[in-house]
């Protein structure tokens, strides 16, 4: 049986999550958990998050999962998703300065690139305004092979909804990039960890087939 520990730290849309990988593979037990002996028992562990990422800290480091998560990464696979991703980070722009585990050399920032009337806003090279947050399909360029990418083709659509996006330090691994307005990281690689700032769940045959992935792989790349 291929034991899965999805993190519950009341900050993720876990029960999809859970359904769609039951849905990739025979023979899969999911567990949704924020108990450190049943999430270090798994085989592989997801680290999923939504909403505002001081609260999701919090919660991280009130749980313990900070630990935990730091035990995961040494021993077996793991797979951040959208805050999960931006969790891993040393810190984020939102909220006024977070704190991140510091796990990935990387900072999370706030989707702007120009200034209108005072304000920061987000264009595109013609000068077109980008709606804040970044929600819907887009297209994820594959910029380092790795398992998880096995039969999904380069330049696959998978589905983001974020605000805040990624970059990484030049000494870490981006495993996919996307554009909107800026570029920036969509999937890194590090390791046992694979991370990505979309929806596997909501991704529909790139994001299933990148699920199956993570439950076949056993970790590093």
């Amino acid at each position: 049986m291929n034991k899965v520990a999805v993190i519950d730290y009341g900050m993720g849309n876990l029960h999809s999550v859970a359904k769609a990988l039951e849905h990739c593979g025979k023979n899969v037990s999911v567990t949704v958990s924020s108990d450190a002996k049943t999430i270090l028992a798994a085989d592989r562990v997801i680290f999923p998050g939504v909403g505002a990422i001081r609260d999701c800290m919090a919660e991280i480091r009130r749980l313990g999962i900070d630990e935990i998560v730091a035990e995961v990464i040494q021993t077996k696979p793991l797979l951040g998703i959208c805050v999960g991703m931006q969790a891993l980070m040393e810190s984020s722009q939102e909220n006024g300065g977070v704190d991140c585990l510091g796990l990935v050399k990387g900072q999370v920032k706030l989707f702007t690139n120009g200034q209108a009337d005072g304000k920061p806003v987000l264009l595109e090279s013609d000068g077109e305004a980008l709606k804040v947050p970044h929600m819907g399909w887009n297209i994820v360029q594959q910029t380092h092979p790795h398992p998880l990418w096995a039969g999904i083709a380069d330049g696959t659509r998978f589905y983001f909804v974020h605000s805040y996006y990624i970059t990484l330090d030049p000494s870490e691994t981006a495993a996919g990039m996307t554009h909107y307005g800026v570029d920036f990281a969509a999937a890194l690689s590090k390791g046992n960890v694979f991370a990505v700032q979309f929806h596997p769940e909501k991704s529909q045959h790139g994001g299933l087939q990148l699920l199956s992935n993570f439950l076949a792989w056993n970790g590093e790349s």
